[in-house]
């Protein structure tokens, strides 16, 4: 992997974490590729559409997203990114704030990387020694 398309990838994720506090559903769309699935802490499963609709709704919305601790690999037009993220908004009038492991799986089509999964695991809060 090339430490262009790492800085790619990483820079896309930030890009995408604005989209999401902007609640953009048509920019958080672009990241997307048609078949994204996410994968909640919960276990829950969400299909693209359905996530885009929320936002749109104003149902979903976020006003902190942020992504650090990289770990990203590369294999040939398919990534894996790694992050730890802090993830926090309303969901239909509950508030919510989550720091979470997240993974994405990106694929390379037509020149661009979209993102075809996302998995979002609960980090557990760590007491401060």
């Amino acid at each position: 992997m090339t430490v262009a398309t790492r800085d790619e990838l990483v820079a896309l994720s930030h890009a995408w974490d604005r989209a999401m506090v902007a609640n953009d559903a048509e920019e958080i769309g672009a990241y997307m590729a048609e078949d994204w699935t996410i994968v909640g802490s919960d276990g829950s499963i969400g299909r693209r559409e359905t996530f885009l609709d929320l936002v749109r709704s104003g149902d979903l919305s976020h006003d902190v997203m942020t992504s650090e601790d990289f770990d990203v690999r590369v294999y040939g037009d398919a990534a894996v990114v790694l992050a730890r993220g802090v993830s926090g908004g309303q969901y239909r009038g509950q508030a919510f704030r989550e720091t979470e492991r997240v993974s994405c799986v990106f694929v390379r089509r037509d020149g661009a990387w979209k993102c075809v999964l996302t998995h979002l695991s609960r980090l557990a809060l760590r007491p401060i020694d």
